[in-house]
């Protein structure tokens, strides 16, 4: 208990180089962009447009409204591989400072996640563009969506922490990562209805995708107009807290092993 609380007051004094981190991260992202922080919204509309138009004549007599239906999934899928991307090269991206003073290495991968956090954020005005453009519902439901957003970041948060450990040692987690997420994007209900797909194979995603808790959770509440179901709430903030231990617990026992090879 008391080397969490030495932890825990760790953070606290540290809290401000947090900050000054996320604000570093989000200003190099738009410098020298004329356009700004409106390529937060425009992007993904632009991404949304193109991927419309493809699989709109796949799906689009099944699903209902579906631009909204494609963007509240691809956002979150986004979200988590961006954050666990930048995560991951979180340490190695920093030797030079870790090398020179102390600070607690977990914040750097924590300054990544909250900025791409950020990011997100942002991508709720091109989501209420959508919204209102394809004139789908736009219900009370909309407002709990903080809870969904708690949850994938406290996962992303974990995952990050093991990808970053791991990356400082075998360089080839960045590659593998890469053919994982491929995968991912296909195993995840994004652009089609996890209806279509085989009973067995829909079982396995719904039990082994964490990323279906999240986006099943957020559909219900923003595309749907509905509470989610008690299984995809509760096991989307069980996977959260799980993720999140893991990682931080593996993160925390190698670290001090970080300056003998970055």
């Amino acid at each position: 208990m008391n080397v969490w609380k030495i932890r825990v007051n760790l953070f606290l004094k540290y809290k401000d180089l947090l900050r000054e981190l996320v604000v570093r991260d989000i200003k190099l992202k738009y410098r020298r962009s004329v356009l700004g922080y409106f390529w937060s919204i425009l992007n993904p509309l632009f991404i949304m447009v193109i991927m419309t138009i493809v699989f709109s004549t796949m799906f689009n007599n099944s699903i209902e409204n579906y631009p909204v239906y494609l963007f509240t999934g691809r956002m979150l899928f986004e979200f988590t591989t961006t954050s666990t991307r930048q995560a991951m090269n979180s340490v190695t991206g920093n030797a030079s400072l870790i090398k020179k003073t102390y600070v607690p290495k977990y914040i750097f991968t924590l300054a990544k996640v909250t900025s791409a956090m950020v990011d997100l954020v942002f991508n709720f005005g091109a989501l209420l563009i959508v919204i209102l453009a394809t004139r789908s519902k736009l219900t009370w439901t909309f407002l709990l969506f903080p809870l969904v957003i708690i949850q994938i970041y406290i996962f992303c948060c974990g995952l990050g922490f093991f990808l970053a450990t791991y990356n400082v040692f075998f360089h080839d987690v960045h590659y593998i990562y890469n053919a994982v997420t491929t995968a991912w994007m296909y195993l995840t209900p994004l652009f089609y209805p996890i209806e279509r797909l085989p009973e067995k194979v829909k079982i396995a995603i719904k039990l082994f995708n964490p990323l279906y808790y999240y986006i099943a959770q957020f559909r219900d509440m923003v595309y749907l107009g509905r509470i989610p179901g008690w299984r995809i709430f509760w096991g989307g903030w069980l996977i959260a807290f799980l993720m999140f231990a893991i990682g931080l617990r593996v993160f925390l026992r190698k670290q001090d092993k970080f300056i003998l090879y970055i």
